[in-house]
């Protein structure tokens, strides 16, 4: 039994993806007792499914500037040289370099670039399926998760907190929902 027949649907091709069915989110430890939420309202990329599927790609492009934490002067300060840089450094660039399974489990592998620094990262990737749209296309649906060390890609600020601790924490977990239309 091949790969493409364990996932059922499966449709080979290029894909667009929908950035009006799609979320591209984060969350981070903020004064260490809670978790802030925030998404990137503008991206692109494109996903090519192979016949192997272990051989297809995914690339993508986030707007940096459309960072959205329901708080536009959080806001305002992450777009900053204290942050993101966005006056230099106006977008984040993912590129796979591998495909992986191990049964159900898939893990996508590419290379994150924020700020000019790329480091290799692997997201858990899970196929949510592949089907007709309302309009005569053919659609298809991803979840991924990962989690990455904001100080590796030069988003290095510390803000310490009286008695310990730090306003921001290092660790981010970014979530996908990407929903992608066949060309």
């Amino acid at each position: 039994m091949t790969t493409a027949i364990q996932i059922p649907g499966y449709v080979v091709g290029t894909w667009d993806i929908d950035a009006s069915h799609s979320t591209v989110g984060f969350s981070v430890r903020h004064m260490m007792v809670s978790k802030v939420r925030g998404y990137f309202t503008k991206f692109s990329g494109e996903i090519v499914t192979a016949e192997d599927p272990t051989r297809s790609t995914v690339t993508a492009t986030i707007d940096m500037d459309s960072i959205d934490t329901r708080q536009e002067q959080r806001d305002a300060h992450i777009r900053s040289a204290d942050f993101f840089d966005v006056g230099n450094h106006t977008v984040m660039t993912f590129r796979s370099t591998e495909v992986r399974t191990d049964g159900a489990d898939w893990t996508v592998v590419g290379d994150l670039t924020i700020k000019g620094i790329t480091k290799p990262v692997e997201l858990a990737l899970e196929v949510n399926g592949f089907g007709p749209d309302a309009y005569g296309g053919t659609r298809a649906g991803f979840s991924a998760k990962t989690e990455i060390s904001r100080k590796e890609f030069g988003v290095d600020i510390d803000m310490p907190m009286d008695g310990g601790g730090v306003v921001v924490g290092d660790k981010i977990s970014i979530e996908l929902e990407i929903e992608a239309v066949l060309r």
